[in-house]
């Protein structure tokens, strides 16, 4: 999973794991008594609480509406909603309660803007209490994410916590997800920082963002002291592992990262995806080819590794610069029914002309061409040698006449055959 994915994916977690399903009020007012004494979920809330006062010449429109909720009569709750806020006698609280309907019902109805606008005007009525109050304002901030309006998301989630002096983990995960979104890493690391301080138990998400900021920042230092404790903590976490290998290999500690994936490929802890990553960072060092290959025959014997082109393709290089070609053409040949270009079928064609297998190689540079090539005339090339390995002149004068048709090889076979075709 790339940064932004893991960043999108747990703040779309969060933003749902902190949408309200239903208002409390609602609840008290289907019941028509006073619900038990409530918890203050905001206790060093600014906001001084108002005083509910219900207007008896509104109750029953309140509670046709509370009904069409109940029922889930979404456009229903949408008018009668309107209509209680427009009716002369509505309160503040009537107001507030009748839009925070409203915004949940086109919620229900996919329009985020309109719940938007609906909760902000609950919020502006000003007749809830602490809890439903800064709740709605969460509701907003939330909304206002998953609309992209990430500006917006922001300023409200700020204020939020601002005016609730409340550390609640979620909101500055949030937070900190909707800053990165912004490209301002350095505020979104602070308030992912004071989410895990603010947590019991700290969501491993929570370090998993906190890690790919500092991955996107390109601050590799801390971004592996990051992983190393926390692969300290869960030394058998699969992900973590295959992220710290990445961070080495990012910050040009390619020894560091082979090891670490190498003691998690001794406890069976790579997946497919480990397996590649290990092969490819052998294969761009110095004389590992023969740690590549033993690691791709690993993950191909253990079924980890799928056969397919672009592993039989690496095992071929792997192979052929460890001077071993009759490896390197076995594993191209296994390339070549997965391959869905000529190309790998004409890399084999050039090693075994190499090996003076010039029979097979003509027929494998034709069967490239036959498939498809970005580079048609290297194909002709390869036949021209061939031919000539042959000892067959006339062949190798059509072969690279053919060449001299496509612009890669056109100037090499025009000159060969200004000084060799007349002779």
């Amino acid at each position: 999973m790339n940064v932004n994915t893991l960043i999108k994916a747990t703040l779309l977690f969060l933003a749902f794991g902190l949408f309200l399903a239903e208002p409390a009020d609602a609840q008290r007012n289907r019941r028509g008594s006073e619900a038990p004494k409530k918890e203050e979920l905001f206790p060093n809330a600014t906001r001084t609480e108002p005083k509910i006062k219900a207007s008896p010449r509104v109750q029953k429109d309140l509670q046709k509406l509370l009904q069409a909720y109940d029922e889930e009569k979404f456009d229903d709750v949408i008018n009668l909603g309107e209509a209680l806020v427009a009716h002369k006698n509505a309160g503040n609280y009537e107001r507030s309660m009748a839009y925070q309907l409203i915004g949940i019902a086109k919620v229900e109805k996919d329009d985020y803007p309109g719940a938007i606008a609906a909760y902000q005007k609950a919020i502006e009525s000003d007749g809830l209490d602490n809890n439903g109050h800064y709740q709605m304002l969460l509701q907003v901030g939330n909304l206002q994410y998953q609309d992209d309006q990430f500006e917006q998301a922001s300023s409200t989630l700020n204020r939020f916590l601002q005016e609730t002096g409340k550390e609640d983990p979620q909101v500055l995960s949030l937070q900190g997800g909707v800053l990165y979104q912004l490209e301002r890493y350095d505020e979104a690391a602070g308030f992912l920082k004071r989410a895990i301080a603010a947590s019991e138990k700290p969501s491993d998400n929570l370090s998993q963002m906190l890690l790919a900021i500092y991955i996107n920042q390109e601050k590799f230092d801390e971004a592996t002291a990051l992983g190393e404790s926390l692969l300290a903590a869960k030394p058998d976490d699969a992900r973590l592992i295959f992220n710290l290998a990445t961070m080495y290999a990012q910050a040009d500690q390619l020894d560091r990262a082979t090891s670490t994936l190498e003691g998690a490929r001794t406890r069976g802890l790579l997946d497919e995806r480990g397996y590649r990553q290990l092969y490819a960072l052998y294969l761009n060092m110095e004389n590992k080819e023969a740690q590549a290959i033993a690691v791709i025959e690993d993950g191909l014997a253990k079924e980890v590794l799928k056969p397919n082109a672009e592993i039989y393709t690496a095992l071929g290089q792997a192979y052929y610069f460890s001077d071993k070609p009759a490896e390197s053409i076995e594993a191209y040949r296994k390339s070549l029914p997965f391959a869905q270009s000529g190309e790998n079928a004409l890399n084999l064609a050039r090693i075994l002309s190499n090996e003076e297998k010039f029979a097979e190689s003509k027929k494998y540079a034709q069967e490239a061409l036959a498939k498809g090539l970005s580079r048609p005339g290297d194909a002709w090339i390869v036949i021209g040698r061939a031919e000539h390995g042959m000892n067959n002149r006339a062949g190798l004068i059509a072969a690279y006449r053919e060449a001299a048709k496509f612009p890669e090889t056109k100037q090499t076979a025009e000159e060969w055959l200004k000084k060799n075709a007349s002779r």
